[in-house]
């Protein structure tokens, strides 16, 4: 049957009514999880539910699309998501009531469920996502009760027919030559105009980092005992377009599974440190900066770095040796594991030899200059060279329990990674880019390695599969930091590739075979075209 035109508008407006009820609903509970816990945000909480319950193809997929912007990506995708479902909601309940309400009351449901299985929940967390679902509703069958019923625009001739012949008594009472109620109108954009005012507040409670902010600002870090030995001429090759030395905060890679950072304050913050130790202690804010501080550069690599990939930065560190508590607290024969669990209930398992065997680990609290970005951990985050950062870079760090790998899994581990997650020989092009053109001659091919906690002893450049040449290495600062290099390239005219690979101090090759990331680290050459002129 042919859909009449005032059917189709009521039809809209009936979608239109599930969007603002679900909108309302979001609303109600952004406001409601300002007196809970912004992890009981029924918005927030379902999309920490997407992230953990992602499978691991679709999320490195996600990773290796959109970088450090796979949030912004899953945010898109669930508000795409959400209204679709809620303009089928508003139809639903005004063709099948009370269709609609049962889906916005599914809506809470799983919103309920997945505050409740946040690893830091409690009962109340449910609260939002209850209240969410009865503003839904009521705002729902509110404006959809306000339009005509959709049997009532048939036309006399397109109505159903008894068995009887009798012609079908029209039963809406109103006059239908209104295509749309104006109460409907006014009192949609009523709703409209609260929701949003009321769900603004709500979200900017939630995600207020001004008493943080304000904290970080009047904090002064302590002088190191040990500072970073001076960076000497020579580190940087200054070749236009590759990566400098020092990565600037700002554009320090930043990849984990946090939706809404936590918003600690030094005052907020101690770590428990408990298990397999001699004696549980508990760390305050003062306790820790009254410890002599170490200062290191330090490179740090996310697993799901991609061969050339960006998900790498080097950064000067301040921070007190995890092993200084270890030692404090004493641990036990037979304990191989430091579980660490950051302020959102993120866990990571990193071998305890690691932390003791001489390597500069520690719990930073300063980043080039500066204290740690709320972003990447303020005030705290553990960094450990020479393991990616799944099994060793805890931000917001507030627990260690000292464990054992065969009795305790993390957050990645349990997920199939790998359990000891150490970095992998690697080496990357940055200049040229990749598909650029240029004039024949001296071509400059730069990049960086990478051997954390082992070293670079040599880069290694070929053109289109010949004969391996020596590149230039700049001056070596650590074994726990990258190292550039380049290669001045005789080219010649036509379309060629350029692969480079890296040989660490102990004489090990980088790994040729592509493999990705999952589940240790991903392997191969990194190659580049280019057409010569």
């Amino acid at each position: 049957m042919k859909t009449s035109g005032p059917t189709a508008i009521r039809a809209a407006c009936a979608g239109a009514a599930g969007v603002i009820a679900v909108g309302s609903a979001l609303a109600a509970g952004e406001l409601a999880a300002v007196a809970v816990s912004p992890d009981a945000s029924p918005y927030f909480a379902v999309g920490s539910a997407v992230v953990d319950r992602t499978p691991d193809g679709v999320r490195e997929w996600a990773i290796t699309t959109f970088g450090t912007n796979d949030k912004a990506a899953l945010f898109i995708g669930m508000g795409v998501a959400i209204v679709l479902l809620a303009v089928g909601s508003g139809l639903a309940q005004w063709r099948r009531p009370p269709a609609g309400s049962v889906v916005i009351g599914g809506f809470a449901v799983v919103g309920a469920v997945a505050a409740l299985n946040r690893p830091t929940a409690v009962w109340t967390y449910a609260v939002p996502s209850v209240i969410a679902g009865i503003v839904g509703i009521v705002v729902l069958q509110t404006l959809v009760g306000m339009l005509p019923v959709p049997h009532a625009d048939r036309t006399r001739d397109e109505r159903d027919t008894r068995p009887d012949g009798d012609v079908e008594s029209d039963p809406a009472p109103e006059d239908h030559r209104v295509v749309v109620p104006r109460r409907f109108v006014l009192a949609a954009g009523g709703v409209v105009a609260a929701a949003a005012v009321l769900g603004g507040i709500g979200r900017r409670l939630l995600a207020d980092t001004s008493r943080t902010l304000a904290d970080r600002a009047h904090l002064v870090l302590p002088r190191p005992a040990r500072p970073a030995p001076p960076i000497p001429p020579g580190v940087d090759l200054a070749a236009d377009g590759a990566s400098s030395f020092v990565t600037s905060n700002a554009d320090f890679y930043r990849i984990d599974t946090a939706l809404q950072v936590p918003k600690l304050t030094t005052g907020d913050w101690s770590l428990r440190i408990h298990g397999m130790v001699d004696e549980e202690i508990t760390v305050t804010w003062d306790e820790l900066v009254a410890m002599p501080m170490v200062e290191r550069l330090v490179t740090l690599t996310c697993v799901s770095n991609e061969v050339g990939g960006d998900l790498i930065g080097n950064a000067r560190w301040l921070g007190v040796p995890m092993k200084v508590l270890l030692d404090r607290a004493g641990v036990r024969p037979g304990a191989d594991m430091l579980l660490s669990t950051s302020a959102d209930g993120w866990t990571c398992g990193t071998p305890v030899s690691t932390i003791i065997d001489g390597r500069d680990a520690m719990l930073a609290i300063g980043m080039n200059g500066e204290p740690l970005p709320i972003e990447h951990g303020y005030p705290i985050r553990q960094v450990i060279p020479g393991l990616y950062g799944y099994v060793s870079a805890t931000k917001w760090v507030v627990d260690w329990e000292i464990t054992r790998f065969s009795e305790s899994s993390a957050y990645w581990t349990s997920r199939g990674w790998s359990a000891l997650g150490p970095i992998k020989l690697a080496s990357r092009i940055d200049r040229p880019g990749n598909g650029s053109s240029r004039r024949a001659g001296d071509v400059v091919v730069a990049g960086s390695a990478w051997a954390q906690h082992t070293g670079i002893a040599r880069v290694e450049v070929r053109i289109d599969e010949g004969p391996w040449q020596q590149a230039e290495l700049a001056v070596d600062y650590s074994d726990d930091t990258w190292r550039q290099w380049r290669y001045v390239w005789p080219a010649t005219k036509g379309d060629h590739t350029v692969e480079c690979r890296a040989i660490d101090k102990a004489g090990h090759a980088q790994v040729e075979d592509i493999a990705a990331p999952a589940p240790d680290g991903a392997t191969g050459l990194d190659g580049r075209s280019y057409t010569i002129t």
